[in-house]
């Protein structure tokens, strides 16, 4: 069992940052950071904390095949915290599909650990969690004194760089009509459509990096991860699944509208995403295909829309976030609503098995973990995980960091305006990195 060691931190400031220079320092490691500023819709569920952090692992599970079976496996054997991720390329073991395309970073599709010291942040109190066999006291206590201490920040903005795409500027262009051909043919209603910008020979401090990305757009569902040479910088704002006792809830995103700088100009941007046939378009497609994946685990009569077409405002941009919940039918395994409805549906289309294969057919790189799923396991099965978007991946071995960025295409999209789309979804990870895209690749 584990102990428990609550300390009151003095310094919010640098504790909150060293805890992701440690998740970088524990060589593997996750930190979930952000919270919800409201309750679920019709609940009074909210993030369980403020921060957690994984560090180092007690036990893992790094399957090579049957992934989601092995992850019962080890759930069932260990009623302990469990860290981890679901790549989207998963999809290929829910469904008769496969991944071509060139991945840079190297992810594997599924990592969940047991971790060897747990820190959950709450109101200024930090419980630190361990066992006692294992992690001594001292440890404990060098550590709360390195998260306490000044936060160092070793980031350079001197070597400025510049992200490439492997779409031109008119290539994806072409790629949204040709996308909006299946659309008219009735192939698909809507699909997700993703480029990734890339740089190669990157040197950078990831935890530094996660940092500065937060600070600047700080979110419900930020996470840092480190699994030895590979990271996720990721300040997503999207709920995928959260588990609370027999209800289940998901939070699809579709439709975004950029901030302003004017407090008029921005509440006119609110107007006309509340009121956008095209946007509510989009998300009605999702909420459906949702209720639709939630349907195959729920109890009979009990899916429901807890709010439709709801408009949170963050940093960056505005979101239209719906809510869909259900009551887990009784008997069913750990990842049985993994399996029911990964990939999000706001991350592939609808039909989602079409819509998955064209996404394979137009987009010119794998995805790996952009767009899969960053979380926990609570010892009781309780989970939350969040939405791989607005993420930088990087691997300290090849140099390489990409983002990926994209959105949904239907009938009514305009190609030029979806491309605006994207860069307003990048813009906080340009400014970041004081990076550039290729100027080639922007719109003339």
């Amino acid at each position: 069992m584990r102990k428990t060691f609550l300390y009151r931190i003095k310094n919010t400031f640098s504790f909150t940052k060293n805890l992701a220079a440690e998740v970088e320092r524990a060589g593997l490691g996750i930190l979930l950071r952000g919270a919800d500023e409201y309750a679920i819709p019709g609940t009074d569920c909210r993030s369980r904390f403020q921060l957690a952090a994984a560090l180092g692992a007690r036990l893992v599970c790094k399957p090579t095949s049957n992934h989601f079976d092995a992850l019962d496996v080890f759930l069932h054997s260990n009623h302990d915290w469990v860290f981890g991720f679901f790549g989207y390329d998963l999809k290929n073991q829910t469904e008769n599909l496969s991944s071509n395309n060139p991945d840079g970073v190297g992810f594997p599709d599924m990592f969940f650990f047991i971790p060897r010291v747990l820190v959950l942040v709450n109101n200024g109190i930090a419980d630190f969690q361990f066992y006692q066999d294992e992690v001594s006291q001292t440890e404990i206590d060098n550590l709360i004194a390195r998260l306490e201490d000044e936060y160092g920040s070793h980031y350079s903005i001197e070597d400025r760089f510049t992200f490439q795409s492997h779409y031109s500027y008119s290539d994806y262009i072409q790629t949204v009509k040709a996308v909006k051909q299946h659309i008219a043919r009735g192939d698909i209603y809507e699909m997700n459509l993703c480029q990734e910008f890339f740089a190669i020979n990157v040197q950078l401090s990831p935890c530094d990096t996660f940092n500065r990305l937060y600070e600047k757009s700080p979110t419900p569902f930020g996470a840092f991860v480190r699994l030895t040479d590979k990271f996720l910088i990721c300040a997503s704002p999207e709920r995928y699944l959260r588990r609370d006792a027999e209800m289940l809830f998901s939070q699809p995103i579709k439709g975004t509208a950029p901030r302003m700088d004017s407090l008029e100009a921005d509440s006119r941007e609110v107007e006309r995403l509340k009121t956008d046939p095209k946007e509510r378009a989009e998300n009605v497609m999702i909420v459906d295909l949702v209720r639709n994946d939630l349907s195959r685990i729920a109890r009979r009569g009990s899916v429901r829309v807890n709010e439709l077409f709801g408009i949170y405002t963050f940093p960056q941009v505005h979101q239209m976030i719906s809510t869909v919940s259900c009551e887990l039918n009784p008997g069913l395994r750990a990842a049985d609503p993994f399996r029911a409805t990964f990939p999000m549906g706001s991350m592939t289309g609808a039909p989602k098995v079409r819509a998955m294969q064209l996404i394979e057919q137009f987009e010119r790189s794998r995805r790996g973990l952009y767009s899969g799923a960053v979380g926990y396991f609570m010892p009781n099965g309780d989970f939350d995980f969040n939405v791989v978007i607005r993420s930088l991946l990087y691997n300290s071995t090849n140099k390489y960091l990409s983002f990926t960025v994209g959105g949904a295409i239907t009938f009514n999209s305009q190609p030029e305006a979806e491309y605006r789309e994207c860069m307003v979804k990048a813009k906080a990870i340009l400014e970041t990195l004081n990076a550039t895209i290729d100027a080639a690749e922007q719109i003339g």
